[in-house]
């Protein structure tokens, strides 16, 4: 009696480490990782060249220690092995072969698997992750986060660490204004306290803001859009003090909400310069997009 490979999962003979779905008559192009769904056993007749009498059985079975894998056995007629590299594979469904059906390449990498860069999927933008920055675990209030690996001990807590530098994004809300200068402006002195005064657990770790100075202020232009940045160097009663940064721009999103990101450097031996501000803003993009249309130009003084 005649039989056809069922619909199902089975293991890709090019790489093990993935599964294509076969619809019952022929492979689609949707995959999975191996071993993310139960074992499938199959019974298909043989191809209609190998009708000689001999039998092809396919098993696939195995549940072991927490992780669900499936194998298969190719059994060929007597007294022929099967080709070496056929003797862990399963058996193709009728009309395929290895030989002719190689896996499809594997789809593209989405922003949110993209090491290089952190989605704010909020605010439709991607922070890029330069050498020496990461995702860090745990962010800043859980806000999209980047950060530099190395850090120091806080001068005002040694038992605690202080990052060389970080940035985050957040949508701005209860400003009454939609107007990116207006709302850097405001934004810049919580921006500060929050990264050199007390923090949520009422620890000072820099021993509090001394003074500042405003060393910048000026329009950019931020993933295609007109916005506004205001840095401050900040002078902090322990320690190096560092430099906090405000940019505010228009979300390419729904209404445009205001998007603001912070930046925090120390001012210490090793820190990244303030440059780096400027590096980070030019990287900033919408999501999905691989140029930002004129990221981090400056329009004006």
């Amino acid at each position: 009696m005649s039989m056809t490979t069922p619909a199902g999962w089975y293991p890709d003979p090019g790489n093990p480490a993935v599964e294509h779905w076969w619809d019952g008559t022929a492979w689609t192009g949707h995959t999975r990782p191996a071993g993310t769904g139960a074992p499938t056993t199959v019974m298909a007749a043989p191809p209609p060249a190998r009708r000689t009498g001999r039998l092809l059985a396919v098993v696939a079975a195995g549940v072991a220690a927490l992780a669900v894998t499936a194998t298969a056995a190719v059994v060929l007629g007597f007294g022929e092995d099967p080709p070496p590299d056929a003797r862990n594979s399963p058996a193709p469904p009728p009309g395929t072969s290895s030989a002719t059906a190689p896996a499809p390449a594997p789809p593209a990498a989405s922003p949110s698997e993209d090491p290089s860069v952190v989605v704010d999927q909020l605010n439709g933008i991607t922070l890029p992750v330069l050498d020496g920055w990461e995702e860090p675990e745990f962010g800043t209030g859980n806000l999209p986060t980047v950060a530099t690996v190395a850090a120091d001990p806080c001068p005002a807590a040694s038992s605690r660490s202080c990052r060389r530098g970080s940035v985050s994004s957040l949508t701005a809300t209860a400003t009454g204004t939609a107007d990116p200068r207006a709302i850097a402006l405001g934004d810049i002195a919580e921006a500060a306290d929050r990264a050199f005064e007390e923090d949520g657990l009422g620890v000072r770790p820099h021993g509090g803001i001394r003074s500042h100075e405003v060393v910048a202020e000026r329009s950019t232009v931020v993933a295609g859009r007109t916005g506004h940045l205001v840095r401050w160097r900040v002078t902090t009663h322990q320690g190096p003090g560092g430099y906090v940064q405000s940019l505010v721009f228009p979300s390419s999103l729904g209404s445009e909400s205001p998007v603001i990101v912070r930046f925090v450097l120390s001012a210490g031996p090793g820190a990244p310069p303030p440059s780096v501000m400027d590096d980070i803003t030019r990287g900033i993009r919408p999501i999905g997009s691989s140029t930002g249309g004129g990221v981090g130009s400056s329009i004006g003084p």
